[in-house]
């Protein structure tokens, strides 16, 4: 999954893109190595595309330029780069009704749905839903037919608005792209507030996992998650898509896409991240771990400031 503005180790790209592109660390351990992008795929493209590119790390897809101009954060459009998500489902009848959600990606120039895809963390593509409030996160890899279009079940709880978002490198291309379309479950909507911002998150089952260091607006800084069950630190977390964990940010107003990777490290219980955030504000962070063969998703709220300790008071902190 990647695109959005990456959470990578960025210190080849002076803005960068918080998150997804996947990108954090790019080790070269058995776990790590799948996450090697270089950050001169920006080559091919037009001027402007250039420049924007310049600012990206792999993934990264989306952020500020060194030159101070910002790129569209990745999510934001339904389509980008001569690419456009066609999203066939986009209402739901009822909360908590299993639906196939059903899409596919398009070639602008051509109008065909594109068949060929660069495997990336195990997948050749990834999709995202949340909530418009985002209080609702799913982290779904569907299938593809021969036809190229994609189909994944889904059970969604709540009425009310979400998002969708596509994170795939077509085959002819070198970077990946975050798109998305807007997606309606139908029934009473009762929007809730943003959780507060807390430096801990249980994740079912006597899983803990807290949450160190801070984000920075436009500078990079380091976000550390350490897994713990039951009050025990878990140094035996499994690979899951070819890494120990998984971020994924989203900017609370509009949702701007930012997934990230892990950087080089072992096991637990401790998992780090380098991320730069594209602007001041509020964030929801939704990390995915795998540990005796289930994957746990903890969600946290967190305040960008200028630097990465410029921050509000949080629970727990």
């Amino acid at each position: 999954m990647q695109t959005g503005l990456k959470i990578t180790a960025f210190a080849a790209a002076v803005a960068a893109t918080f998150g997804t592109a996947y990108g954090v660390g790019k080790g070269v351990d058995p776990v790590t190595a799948g996450e090697q992008k270089a950050a001169g795929h920006a080559e091919g493209g037009h001027a402007k595309e250039k420049e924007a590119e310049r600012a990206r790390d792999g993934h990264a897809g989306h952020g500020a330029s060194a030159a101070g101009a910002v790129a569209v954060p990745g999510g934001l459009q339904i389509s980008e780069r001569g690419y456009t998500l066609d999203l066939r489902t986009r209402h739901i009848a009822a909360a908590g009704e299993r639906t196939e959600l059903s899409f596919a990606i398009t070639k602008d120039d051509t109008g065909r749905k594109v068949t060929a895809y660069r495997t990336e963390h195990g997948k050749q593509l990834h999709l995202i839903v949340a909530s418009r409030d985002l209080t609702v996160y799913r982290h779904l890899h569907p299938a593809r037919a021969a036809d190229g279009t994609w189909k994944t079940p889904v059970e969604l709880p709540k009425a009310g608005g979400y998002r969708v978002f596509a994170d795939f490198t077509p085959q002819a291309e070198k970077e990946c792209l975050t798109l998305g379309a807007d997606l309606a479950v139908a029934g009473k909507y009762a929007p809730r507030d943003l959780p507060a911002a807390s430096r801990t998150a249980g994740a079912g089952d006597g899983y803990e996992v807290r949450l160190s260091g801070g984000l920075g607006a436009g500078s990079a800084s380091e976000l550390t998650l350490s897994v713990a069950k039951n009050g025990k630190p878990v140094t035996d977390l499994q690979p899951y898509l070819g890494s120990y964990g998984h971020l994924v940010a989203l900017r609370s107003g509009d949702l701007a896409y930012l997934h990230v990777h892990p950087n080089k490290g072992g096991p637990g219980p401790e998992v780090s991240f380098t991320a730069t955030a594209p602007s001041t504000g509020t964030y929801r962070l939704f990390l995915d771990f795998k540990h005796n063969g289930t994957v746990r998703t903890a969600e946290f709220t967190v305040h960008a400031g200028k630097s990465a300790g410029d921050h509000p008071k949080e629970h727990g902190h």
